[in-house]
């Protein structure tokens, strides 16, 4: 096998790599969230929200790609079964009870939030701990990305929101229901 000469140790691509499987494992866990209330949600907000996380898991799909395809280009395997993502993932599945349209949003939030902080963390070691600037931006691509949907999703649910039966509900903050 041809070594890798890129400007990065061996150690330095493994860290990477370490840090790049962990944002896969919570992309992929995403992913399967978004899909599921994608296909579950009901109410008045059906329509609209049934649009947006189509449009989102499309994106995370599109990030889950690019994601495995960085660590192998790095000389890395990324994670690749549901017991790899659900070791490595930060974020918790939620196999409750199915909740409201408005507690979908916010559960979604929560996890996009959880994501970019996450993303922020991975930044500043590929920098400072891996000299990787590559994946530093990269990943700055992908923390841009979450932004832009976590903003989204709470933009939705701010306001006068609407439980899944039609109802309004007393006023929340963003996250807690």
């Amino acid at each position: 096998m041809r070594s890798i000469n890129i400007g990065l140790t061996e150690q330095q691509r493994q860290g990477v790599c370490k840090l790049l499987n962990n944002d896969l494992a919570d992309a992929y866990l995403l992913l399967v969230k978004t899909k599921k209330y994608h296909w579950d949600v009901v109410g008045p907000q059906f329509r609209s929200l049934h649009q947006l996380w189509e449009e989102h898991y499309q994106t995370l799909t599109m990030n889950i790609d690019s994601i495995a395809e960085r660590v192998r280009a790095l000389g890395g395997f990324p994670v690749s079964t549901m017991e790899g993502f659900l070791k490595l993932a930060s974020l918790k599945e939620n196999p409750e009870n199915l909740p409201s349209a408005t507690q979908m949003v916010s559960k979604l939030v929560d996890d996009h939030e959880q994501v970019i902080r996450n993303l922020r963390e991975h930044i500043d070691k590929c920098s400072d701990d891996f000299h990787d600037e590559g994946t530093a931006d990269f990943l700055t691509g992908l923390m841009e990305g979450h932004e832009e949907m976590a903003w989204m999703l709470r933009s939705f649910i701010e306001g006068e929101s609407l439980q899944a039966d039609g109802k309004t509900p007393a006023k929340t903050a963003v996250g807690v229901n």
